[in-house]
C-alpha cells in the first residue's frame, strides 16, 4: 500500500548513524518488495535482525491437495471444522482441534488452494506463536472474534468484519480477547473466527481503484482514511524467543517450515518509516457501487493478487430499473474458480440450496452457476440485500485441502436441480 507512515523514532535521513541516548547505534533494517525496486519500509532494531543461535524443522498443517474431480460445485460447511469442547474433537468431530485450544497460526485447516493462493479457517482460542509468511503476503478476515494482531511494526486491534493486511516476512502473532483471563464478573470472550487467503506473492488494492502514483481515486469504494496502519513500534527485553517460518521448500504445495531460535525478541524496533507495513481495513467502510441494471462482480473488488482477486458482497441497495432482477444472471466461469465464503445476512441467490453463515460455495471454471431458480421470481421488487459474503476468484483451478475435504456436503450440485 504506497500511504507513506512514520512511527517511533527515525533519523534525518536514511542510511546515516541513529543512536540511543546511551550511544548505541541502531541497526538499520530495509523491509521491500521487488528486490528494491517496489514498496518499503525502514526499521531501526536495538538488535541484529538476521541473527539466529538455532534452527528446527517445523510440521505444517496438512498441506496436501487434491484435484476437484469428477468437476462438480460444492458447499463446504467451514463451521463444523472446529468445536468449542476441549475433548470433543477426538470423539468424531470433522477434525482433530478444539476451538478453546486452538491458535491463529499452527492450527489452520487448508480448504483450498492453488499454486498462487490457498485459503484456510481456523478458530482460534489461544494466542499464536510469534510468526513470519516468507511466502507471500496474508490477507486474514475476521469472521467473529476481537483481539489484536501484535507486529514488528506496532499493534493492531481487530474486530469481526476487519480484513488484516500482512505483508510477507512480517514477523507477528495474534492474541485473541479469548486468550486473556478476563476480570471478575467479566464474560469471556468468543474465540476469533478467521478466514486466511495467503497469497504466493503481493496483495494490494485494484490498480483502477489507484492514480499513477498510488493514491486511492474518487470512484474506489474506500479510501486511505478507511485503513487502520499500526500503532506504536515497542521494544520488548526477552531473549531466546521462537518464531515459526513457512517458507518455501520441498513440502506439500512447495512448503516448509522452519523454528528459528533467535537471542533477542524480534519487537525490538524503535521507529521505522515507508510505504509498506501491516494495516486493517474494515469491511464495513467499504461502500459499494449500485446501478440501475445488475452490477458484474468487478464492482465488489477490494484487493487483488497474482492470478486472483477478492471480491465483497455487503448490505447495499440494489438495481432500481423497474424491470432489474436484483439476483445474479447465469455465468460460465471460462477464466476462473468463483469462492464464496458465506459470513452473515441472507443471500438471495443461494436461498434453498443449503448455504448459510459459514458456508463456502465452489464454482469451478467450466460449470455455469447462478441463483437457485426459485430465487429469481423471488427477488423481483427488493429494494435492498442484507448480506454479507468474501469472494476469492483464481485464474488457475482451485484443489481441495483436507479441511475441505471433511466438510463437503456431496449434494450441493444438486441445487440446481430441485
Amino acid at each position: 500500500m504506497a500511504h507513506y507512515r512514520r512511527a517511533g523514532s527515525v533519523p534525518p535521513k536514511r542510511h546515516t548513524q541513529h543512536r540511543s541516548p546511551d550511544g548505541r547505534l541502531y541497526r538499520e533494517e530495509l523491509m521491500g518488495e521487488e528486490g528494491f525496486s517496489s514498496d518499503s519500509s525502514l526499521l531501526y532494531h536495538v538488535g541484529v535482525p538476521s541473527a539466529v543461535l538455532e534452527a528446527r524443522r517445523w510440521e505444517l498443517p496438512d498441506q496436501a491437495t487434491t484435484p476437484n474431480e469428477p468437476l462438480l460445485p460444492r458447499h463446504l460447511r467451514l463451521h463444523d471444522l472446529f468445536t468449542d469442547d476441549p475433548a470433543g474433537a477426538a470423539g468424531g468431530g470433522a477434525g482433530p482441534w478444539a476451538a478453546k485450544g486452538s491458535n491463529p497460526v499452527e492450527h489452520r485447516r487448508l480448504v483450498l488452494a492453488n499454486g498462487d493462493v490457498r485459503i484456510s479457517y481456523v478458530v482460534a482460542g489461544a494466542a499464536s506463536p510469534l510468526y513470519r509468511n516468507a511466502t507471500g503476503d496474508e490477507i486474514v478476515f475476521v469472521e467473529a472474534g476481537t483481539g489484536v494482531l501484535e507486529t514488528v511494526f506496532g499493534h493492531l486491534t481487530y474486530g469481526p468484519g476487519d480484513y488484516l493486511v500482512v505483508p510477507r516476512a512480517t514477523t507477528h502473532r495474534y492474541v485473541p480477547d479469548s486468550s486473556r483471563r478476563p476480570g471478575p464478573g467479566t464474560p469471556a470472550a468468543e474465540p476469533s473466527r478467521l478466514y486466511c487467503i495467503e497469497a504466493n506473492g503481493h496483495v494490494a488494492p485494484p490498480r483502477r481503484y489507484l492514480s499513477r502514483y498510488g493514491q486511492l481515486l474518487e470512484h474506489a469504494p474506500y479510501c486511505e482514511r478507511d485503513l487502520r496502519g499500526p500503532g506504536e513500534p515497542e521494544v520488548r527485553q526477552e531473549t531466546e524467543v521462537e518464531v515459526l517460518v513457512k517458507h518455501r521448500g520441498s513440502g506439500p504445495g512447495g512448503l516448509a517450515g522452519t523454528v528459528h531460535v533467535v537471542p533477542e525478541h524480534p519487537f525490538d524496533v524503535v521507529g521505522w518509516d515507508g510505504c509498506l507495513y501491516p494495516y486493517a481495513l474494515s469491511v464495513h467502510d467499504f461502500e459499494p457501487i449500485t446501478g440501475r441494471i445488475h452490477q458484474p462482480p468487478p464492482v465488489h473488488q477490494v484487493f487483488e493478487g497474482n492470478s486472483f482477486v477478492v471480491c465483497n458482497f455487503v448490505p447495499r441497495k440494489v438495481d432500481y430499473h423497474p424491470l432489474a432482477i436484483p439476483v445474479p444472471y447465469y455465468h460460465a466461469n471460462v477464466d476462473s474458480d468463483e469462492i464464496m465464503f458465506y459470513v452473515d445476512g441472507d443471500y438471495e441467490a443461494r436461498k434453498g440450496s443449503g448455504i448459510g453463515r459459514g458456508s463456502v460455495s465452489v464454482h469451478p471454471g467450466g460449470h455455469s452457476h447462478g441463483p437457485v431458480p426459485a430465487a429469481i421470481e423471488a427477488s423481483l421488487g427488493a429494494e435492498s440485500f442484507d448480506e454479507l459474503a468474501v469472494m476469492v476468484d483464481t485464474f488457475r483451478p482451485l484443489e481441495l485441502g483436507e479441511g475441505g475435504r471433511a466438510v463437503d456436503d456431496g449434494v450441493y450440485h444438486r441445487s440446481w436441480s430441485r
